[in-house]
């Protein structure tokens, strides 16, 4: 085996360390990337050569995590992994984001990159070195890529920049990025934060330059000590270079002026088919020697057409830019499409919104639940419970495609928890719902995840939830051509301008700073200070955008609708939750049964957090007065309506409150004096008012009176209390009575009697002599 290992080491003495030449030797590349007790392998095959008509990269990254990893079972009934969870697909799609732009645009051969999770404890965050395990395995292999990448994530805790926090290290943490790049350049952003600055941001993000750029000079180095620095030959495009110039002399004038028409989307994209189809028409009349039989078959040479014409398109929408500062839909750079609102647009949700910009439309709802609504999160290394999810669909009839609605997809799921990251930090922590957000997208031309986040905030203070305050979201754009210093930054994308643009950039935020982020960079060299101008540019279309969702509705509302159900939370003490639950969940049950309310109780921070939910108030009131008789605690003085439990000779013994008895003594019955309890005509089951006078401090135990009650009688005369001596009439001077003894000391003398020697016992010498004999 030739294995070679590499070892960085980062800024807080941790090392990552890259191996090589020992496992997943028949994959094209693979490593093992260990820092400290977390284990990742990252394997990468690639198909020799392309499948016959691919025009695209056909790059499949799918990161797994094994629950032996942790020491862990999995759930479910097959106790095996199953389906990629969301956060596996996040993690994979963080991956590709960065690695695709960086296969050469003319390599089409199936591409598969797998990174396994093989250990972990639980303190270091695996999904951050997912990116750098992937290229280095690149890296090891001969297949084409232009330069080796890595991702780390930046955290601010106490107003410093951490790379790869730990998981308790996040607890701290304001900040939470994603970044991936080259050694020259940002490749990717994601992440969420608290509402903090701009230029806050950009410190992340160089933070996290500095940090990447050894990771990559290290997997450099390490492809040249492999020989892997050439790479495999391989011809999957049939060009034409003669077609190419012919299509860009005779089309480029043409879309250009469509681009300056201002046309809607789907005009849009019939003018330019149009365009296409005259052309490959005229070309195939003009070359009748082309046929499925040619060395270059028709078929062959329309793919060629239609990659050649993509990038007339594009030369012509961002040479219309650059140089006119004119969008395809003919608004200027900075400006934002048309937006309208609406909230409660559907009845019976708990809350509605409609959000339109332009032709990108969510219709958005707002379900609240009970904590039994919560999601429950099992994944290997974070097993916990979500008070509040969003969920995205992208059905195919918003884009005009006649095609069925299939599962949900990794877009989907992306695009979703974008939206929710954007949101999720301006509920408050004390809302007693769980919260479910749905975002169909009707209309789809520009950022959909950002009209979610806007619809998503008309949503949820339509239906009343407290939200901190509203958040916005927008999408940017840049045109840059290389070797030019000229350059556009745009301001909510089309999907047109997303596509042959070189920059999709999604913010949300309130007014006082941003709160998510998406970016993805297609071109070399985008400066800080470029970046720093579409940040900005990107604050000021939020705060139009905020001014339209406020103007619909400036705030909560007061009231929930009446079909909400009502939840009414609070604490009890630690000790009494076995006490409201009862023997199996016996006493819980019968308190659900007889209200119609639903109780939920869980212990969190050493206090039981209750939750009581009911369609009315007066269920909610029935259930939280059962709850509160059972951990009330009985006051000194306090009058209480009690059962008789059980009857003694010496009293009854009384339920003053759930689980709560007292002594009823006999002589407290009555102001009379009673030799039974029967003589007051108490028996077991009859309701008798009684008030606690005192609380034994030592046994806790209650001591009742049910005369206090009564009144006293004229003639009554109060009986001593226990212990105290009665005064006794004068005695005259006490006789002696014992007639003259004599001297004591004679006693011996008169015959006493005295224990035989054989049973005397020496005596101790004092007191203690005698304790420290006894056995106690």
């Amino acid at each position: 085996m030739n294995v070679i290992t590499k070892t960085l080491q980062l800024a807080d003495g941790r090392t990552i360390t890259i191996e090589t030449g020992k496992v997943a030797k028949q994959a094209d590349g693979s490593v093992v990337l260990r820092m400290n007790n977390t284990v990742l392998l990252a394997t990468v095959c690639a198909a020799k050569d392309a499948v016959p008509g691919t025009d695209f990269m056909p790059l499949q990254v799918d990161y797994r995590e094994q629950y032996s990893a942790a020491g862990r079972f999995p759930g479910g009934f097959t106790k095996r992994e199953g389906k990629a969870s969301d956060n596996e697909i996040l993690t994979s799609r963080l991956v590709d984001r960065v690695l695709r732009p960086l296969f050469p645009s003319n390599y089409h051969a199936e591409v598969f990159v797998n990174v396994m999770l093989l250990s972990a404890d639980g303190v270091d965050q695996p999904d951050a070195l997912a990116g750098f395990a992937a290229s280095a395995a690149l890296a090891c292999s001969d297949i084409p890529f232009e330069c080796p990448i890595s991702e780390v994530r930046v955290a601010r805790i106490n107003g410093e920049y951490v790379i790869d926090p730990t998981f308790e290290q996040m607890k701290e943490a304001d900040m939470d990025i994603m970044v991936g790049a080259s050694a020259e350049n940002i490749m990717m952003v994601e992440g969420e934060m608290k509402e903090v600055s701009e230029q806050d941001m950009i410190g992340a993000l160089k933070a996290a330059m500095a940090a990447i750029k050894p990771m990559c000079e290290l997997q450099a180095e390490l492809s040249k000590e492999l020989g892997k620095d050439v790479k495999r030959e391989y011809n999957h495009e049939v060009n034409d270079e003669a077609l190419r110039e012919q299509m860009n002399k005779e089309l480029y004038q043409p879309a250009y002026d469509i681009t300056k028409q201002a046309l809607p989307k789907q005009d849009r994209a019939d003018a330019f088919e149009k365009l296409l189809a005259d052309f490959k028409e005229k070309y195939f009349e003009a070359h009748p020697e082309i046929t499925a039989d040619s060395e270059i078959s028709k078929d062959e040479y329309e793919a060629m057409m239609d990659r050649y014409y993509h990038d007339v398109e594009r030369d012509a929408m961002r040479r219309c830019i650059l140089d006119e500062g004119i969008r395809l839909d003919g608004r200027k750079p900075d400006e934002i499409r048309p937006i309208w609102c609406e909230v409660s647009p559907l009845p019976m949700p708990h809350g509605s919104s409609i959000f339109t910009r332009g032709e990108t439309q969510s219709l958005s709802t707002c379900t609240l639940g009970t904590k039994l609504d919560e999601k429950m999160v099992d994944d290997v290394l974070d097993k916990s419970y979500q008070r509040f999810l969003l969920h995205y669909n992208f059905p195919p009839f918003c884009t005009g495609e006649a095609k069925a609605q299939r599962g949900v997809g990794r877009r989907e799921i992306g695009h979703g928890h974008l939206a929710w990251r954007g949101l999720k930090g301006q509920i408050p922590e004390d809302f007693p719902y769980t919260v479910r957000l749905v975002s169909q997208i009707l209309e789809s031309n520009g950022s959909s995840s950002m009209a979610t986040v806007c619809a998503g905030t008309l949503a949820l203070m339509d239906a009343g939830v407290p939200m901190k305050k509203p958040v916005s979201g927008i999408a940017m754009g840049l045109i840059k051509n290389p070797g030019e210093d000229k350059y556009a930054v745009l301001s909510d994308i089309l999907g047109d301008e997303d596509h042959l643009g070189d920059m999709d950039f999604k913010t949300t935020g309130t007014k006082d700073g941003l709160t998510a982020t998406q970016m993805d960079i297609k071109c070399d060299g985008l400066s800080f200070e470029i970046l720093e101008k579409a940040l900005m540019q990107a604050k000021a279309g939020r705060e139009h955008i905020l001014k339209c969702l406020t103007d619909t509705i400036a705030e909560p509302r007061a009231e929930m609708k009446p079909q909400v159900p009502r939840i009414v939370a609070f604490d009890i003490p630690k000790e009494f939750i076995g006490a409201v639950i009862g023997p199996g969940g016996k006493i819980i049950q019968q308190m659900q049964e007889d209200t119609g309310a639903t109780i939920t109780i869980d212990e969190t921070e050493g206090v039981g957090k209750v939750q009581v939910s009911a369609p009315n108030k007066d269920s909610i009131d029935a259930a939280i007065a059962k709850i509160k008789a059972i951990v009330a605690i009985p006051e000194v003085g306090e009058i209480y309506e009690g059962t008789v439990r059980s009857i003694m000779p010496y009293g009854c013994f009384v339920e003053i409150m759930p689980g709560k008895d007292g002594l009823l003594h006999i002589s407290e019955i009555d102001w009379k004096r009673l030799e039974t309890v029967e003589e007051a005509g108490i028996k077991e089951g009859d309701k008798i008012k009684v008030k606690l006078l005192e609380i034994d401090p030592k046994t806790g135990k209650y001591k009742l009176s049910h005369r206090v009650l009564i009144e006293k009688p004229a003639d009554y005369v109060e009986r001593p209390a226990r212990g105290e001596r009665r005064e006794r009439p004068e005695r005259g001077e006490r006789r002696d009575r014992r007639p003259d003894r004599g001297d004591r000391r004679d006693r011996r003398d008169r015959g006493e009697h005295r224990p035989h020697p054989e049973h005397q016992e020496e005596a101790p010498k004092d007191f203690s002599d005698s304790l420290d004999n006894m056995d106690f």
